[in-house]
This record gives structure tokens, C-alpha cells and sequence, in this order.
């Protein structure tokens, strides 16, 4: 359930180091070529899995061409990423990666190179990792990047909920216990969502358009009001820029 997940992860300490694209992107953006190469290293699993995804097979530095189209892209992902907008970068550079490869088919083009030897996975001892090492390595520090960015997602999603009075707290008072009347609720989120007019007047007065609802729903007045709260969430989940959390969302 997704408050359950939320509140799991938001246990309010704020205690957690800072992932490699809250470290190095900004002096990366800025020209510090050290940086960049880290970046680069530490999302370079990234770029593996987003490959093997697209290409249906396990990808290796060094070996494959589309892991060097993979990191070309990455590159370009630190260039044009904009954390103004609020966006998570992972989800920003996966876009990117995956964009470049499915381009990268359609074009059929020629050979693209780039040196890779900075690049390469290594253990602890400075050892390359081969075979099943490198997928394990892989996937654990997927798991571990994911983790950092699903936490800064929470903590912008919650920072957004403020601004229209709602704490993490609150969705679990005004969260429907029944199945049927959550999908009901989800269900009139996602007619919010989906309808500029009740969108924009969610977003610019920061209250859910209940007289417009009210017309359109077979739900009570009482009943609406009762899930305000919790159809308000929902909604801001479906219309930005929150791609971890909407997977968690039941429909």
C-alpha cells in the first residue's frame, strides 16, 4: 500500500549521506572534469541495466557497443539535466539513455567509440569484475541508487503536500479502508488528473474542485470532503513528475 511505503521510508530523521548526483552534479555541470568522470562511474550500472533492458541480453563495458552510447548519453543526461524543475536525476538519465539506444537502432549507424577504461566496474581492490561478480555488483548498487532516489522523491512529494496543508500523517486518517471505496478515490484522483479544468483548479487554488466533482461522481458531498485529503495525494501523484511513487498507486 502506498502510505504504508511512505511512511516506512519517511521515518523523519532526514539522516542519509547524499547520493552521487546530489554530490557531483553540480560541480560536473560546472566543468569539473574529475567530477564528471565519478558520475559517470557510479551511474554506469545504470546505463547496464537501462541497455539490457532495451536490448534483451547482459551488457559489458568494454564489449558491447550500446554500453558506449549508453555513456555518451549519460553524458549528455548530466549536461541537460535541470534540477531546478525538481526533477530525480536517475529517472531524468534513464530517459536519456533509453531514448539514445532506441535512436541509436532506428539510425543503424556507424561505429561510436569512446574511451571506457576510466569506466569500468571494479571492486574494492581495483580488480575488474567479471561474470557473475559484475551482475551482482550491478544490481546491488542499482538497488542502493534507486533507495537514495526514491527517498528524495518522498521527501519533494512531501515538501508538495505541504504546500496544500497535507502531511503524511494526515493520509493515513483520510485514507480509505475499504477496497472498493479506495479505487473509488483513486478513481475520481485520476478524473482530476485528467481533466485540465479540474487540474487547474486543483494546482492554481490548491483546494479539489468539489462543486465540479460533486456533479459528476456518485459520491456524496460528505464523502468527498471526508477523502479530500487523500484524493488531493493521489492526484499530485498522477500529474507530476513522482515516478517511483505512482508505481505504488493500486487501480
Amino acid at each position: 500500500m502506498l502510505l504504508t511505503f511512505l511512511l516506512s521510508l519517511s521515518d523523519g530523521t532526514g539522516e542519509r549521506g547524499p547520493s552521487p548526483a546530489e554530490r557531483l552534479l553540480g560541480p560536473a555541470r560546472a566543468g569539473d572534469k574529475a567530477a564528471r568522470e565519478e558520475l559517470i562511474r557510479a551511474y554506469t550500472p545504470l546505463v547496464l541495466r537501462v541497455g539490457s533492458q532495451v536490448t534483451g541480453r547482459y551488457l559489458r563495458v568494454g564489449r558491447d557497443e550500446e554500453v558506449s552510447v549508453g555513456l555518451i548519453a549519460l553524458n549528455e543526461a548530466i549536461d541537460k539535466f535541470d534540477p531546478e524543475r525538481g526533477n530525480a536525476f536517475i529517472p531524468f538519465a534513464e530517459m536519456v539513455i533509453r531514448r539514445r539506444l532506441v535512436d541509436f537502432y532506428r539510425r543503424n549507424a556507424g561505429r561510436v567509440e569512446v574511451p571506457l577504461s576510466e569506466f569500468t566496474t571494479e571492486d574494492d581492490a581495483g580488480n575488474p569484475l567479471q561474470g557473475l561478480e559484475m551482475q551482482e555488483a550491478i544490481a546491488a548498487h542499482q538497488r542502493q541508487v534507486e533507495a537514495e532516489e526514491r527517498r528524495q522523491e518522498i521527501a519533494r512529494y512531501a515538501r508538495r503536500l505541504a504546500e496544500f496543508g497535507i502531511r503524511f500523517s494526515d493520509l493515513v486518517e483520510a485514507s480509505p479502508k475499504h477496497v472498493d471505496a479506495r479505487e473509488r478515490a483513486i478513481a475520481i484522483a485520476r478524473m482530476v488528473a485528467e481533466d485540465p479544468a479540474l487540474a487547474g483548479h486543483l494546482l492554481s487554488r490548491r483546494e479539489l474542485p468539489l462543486k465540479q466533482l460533486e456533479r459528476r461522481v456518485e459520491v456524496s458531498r460528505k464523502t468527498l470532503e471526508r477523502q479530500r485529503k487523500y484524493i488531493i495525494a493521489v492526484a499530485l501523484l498522477l500529474l507530476e513528475d513522482f515516478v517511483y511513487l505512482r508505481g505504488y498507486i493500486a487501480v
